[in-house]
C-alpha cells in the first residue's frame, strides 16, 4: 500500500466530493481510509492477495453507496461495516466455511489467557491468519470487532450456540499455538 500525496479535505469534503463523483476526492478518500480498511480485509482473508480484493471490492462499494450515509455514528465506522460485510462475502463465495459444526456438548479445555501478554502483534496476527476461515471469521467478528454472538449469528446465519462453540474452539487453537511457540522460544533459549 504505497501513500500517495493529494490534496487535504476535510472527512465532508470527501464524503460529498465522492457523493458527486469527483475523482480526486475518491482518491484522497482512498489513500486517507486504505491503510486501516485494508487491516480489516486482511483479518478476514485468507492470504494478503484475497485481502486486496476484498479492499477492491469493498471500495467500489463504498463509492456506489456513499450517498445512502446519513451522517449517524461516525464515517469510518460505516466504512469499516461495509468491508467486514464483503470478506465475509468473499469467504462464502470461496470457502465452503459454513461446514462448521456446531459442537456445545463437548468440553473444551480453556488454557489461560495470560499467554497472550509476551506476544508480538505480527506473531499473533499470523497465528489468527491461520485458523480455518470459520474460526477466524468468528474470531474476529467477537474479539477484534466487538460484535455479540445473537449479531455474528445472524450475520454468517448460523446459531449463536455455533458462534460460541467455534470462538471457543478458536481461543483454543490460538493458545495451544502459543504455548507451542512460547516452548520453542525457551527450548532454544530466546
Amino acid at each position: 500500500m504505497k501513500a500517495e500525496k493529494s490534496p487535504a479535505f476535510t472527512e465532508s469534503e470527501l464524503i460529498n466530493g465522492c457523493v458527486i463523483g469527483d475523482r480526486n476526492a475518491q482518491r484522497a478518500l482512498y489513500y486517507r481510509y486504505s491503510p486501516k480498511m485494508f487491516s480489516v480485509c486482511l483479518r478476514y482473508a485468507k492470504d494478503y492477495h484475497s485481502a486486496e480484493d476484498v479492499l477492491q471490492e469493498g471500495f467500489i462499494k463504498v463509492f456506489r453507496y456513499i450517498a445512502k450515509f446519513r451522517h449517524e455514528g461516525s464515517f469510518e465506522g460505516w466504512m469499516r461495516r461495509i468491508f467486514i460485510n464483503t470478506s465475509i462475502e468473499f469467504l462464502r463465495k470461496s470457502v465452503s466455511m459454513y461446514s462448521i459444526v456446531d459442537a456445545q456438548d463437548k468440553p473444551i479445555d480453556i488454557i489461560d489467557e495470560n499467554h497472550f501478554d509476551d506476544l508480538d502483534h505480527q506473531d499473533l496476527m499470523h497465528m489468527v491468519q491461520s485458523l480455518s476461515p470459520g474460526y477466524r471469521t468468528i474470531f474476529n467478528l467477537y474479539v477484534v470487532e466487538g460484535y455479540s454472538h445473537k449479531e455474528i449469528a445472524k450475520m454468517l446465519e448460523i446459531n449463536e450456540g455455533t458462534s460460541k462453540s467455534q470462538l471457543a474452539r478458536a481461543r483454543v487453537i490460538l493458545q495451544k499455538k502459543i504455548l507451542s511457540t512460547q516452548r520453542v522460544a525457551v527450548e532454544s533459549g530466546l
